[in-house]
């Protein structure tokens, strides 16, 4: 793997809290191996070129702890939003895992994005930062089809894996959850599938899932995917190019509908699907614990 130079780790959010209570940011690889076909990350506006080719940041560590020393709030570090920390690299370099003893050392909190099972090997860590401040983990879920989930995200462990690993994680007193972000339109937005999909979620100990029922197109990362439909689902380009004309905002045309029958099927789970609901659980629920421990 090759090694990027960079000036800064951590970045503070700017729309504020209101996504998943996140307060930082940060990325420790740059680019992504997944391949998923609807990665808004390949987009022109985030300046990454070669997304497919996953570079390290040198001495991300040493200016890790520097910048946490630094920070007055100890809030919560969103990790993973542009590309998963849990790449196949991170077995050899452990860059994530060192991360989070870092992050624990100092007694900030993580919310983490992935797709990868192989964040298991660092419950003993979500376990240690849970204890002192809030965790929250998010598994993107696009479908409960292991075949398709192969075809739009080829690189990634099968939804049933990720199922699995929201269990254990579950069941080690992680909050975690389901992005059932992006929804794409033709392909992804049946109803028997988000039926099966919430079903599993709650099977599985999901506490939430959150979806905004549609999905993003842009510059190339509009090419990316349609070139994709091209390869896997032979004229569907030319129905969104019918539908969408070109569009960024591509929700599903069924949305109030699916909406519906997604919210219902989470209640009738007892799921959480409302982002500040979920930000008030996993938040509160570590004040409740302290609130025990105190008496």
């Amino acid at each position: 793997m090759k090694f990027i130079e960079t000036k800064t780790i951590l970045s503070k959010v700017k729309y504020g809290s209101s996504w998943y209570g996140v307060d930082y940011n940060m990325n420790l690889y740059k680019g992504c191996p997944h391949r998923c076909i609807y990665c808004d990350s390949r987009s022109n506006c985030y300046h990454i070129d070669n997304f497919d080719l996953v570079r390290g940041k040198e001495n991300a560590l040493y200016i890790l702890e520097k910048e946490l020393t630094k920070k007055r709030e100890k809030g919560v570090i969103g990790i993973g939003a542009m590309s998963d920390t849990y790449n196949p690299n991170e077995l050899k370099y452990e860059q994530t895992r060192k991360a989070l003893k870092l992050i624990s050392k100092y007694g900030f909190g993580i919310s983490i994005d992935t797709k990868s099972d192989l964040i298991l090997r660092d419950i003993d860590l979500l376990k240690e930062i849970n204890s002192k401040n809030n965790v929250i983990i998010k598994f993107t879920i696009t479908t409960p089809n292991d075949k398709l989930s192969k075809i739009i995200e080829p690189n990634v462990c099968a939804s049933s894996k990720r199922l699995q690993a929201i269990k254990k994680l579950s069941d080690s007193g992680i909050f975690t959850g389901i992005m059932m972000n992006p929804v794409l339109p033709f392909i992804t937005d049946k109803e028997e599938d988000i039926k099966e999909l919430v079903k599993l979620a709650s099977k599985f100990g999901a506490k939430f899932i959150h979806t905004y029922m549609g999905m993003t197109l842009r510059e190339n990362q509009r090419d990316y995917y349609f070139h994709k439909l091209d390869q896997h689902f032979i004229g569907l380009k030319e129905k969104y190019i019918q539908y969408y004309k070109g569009r960024y905002n591509c929700v599903t045309p069924n949305y109030k509908k699916l909406y519906k029958i997604f919210t219902d099927e989470c209640k009738k789970y007892g799921i959480l699907y409302n982002m500040d609901d979920i930000i008030k659980a996993y938040k509160g629920e570590r004040k409740g614990n302290e609130q025990m421990k105190l008496f």
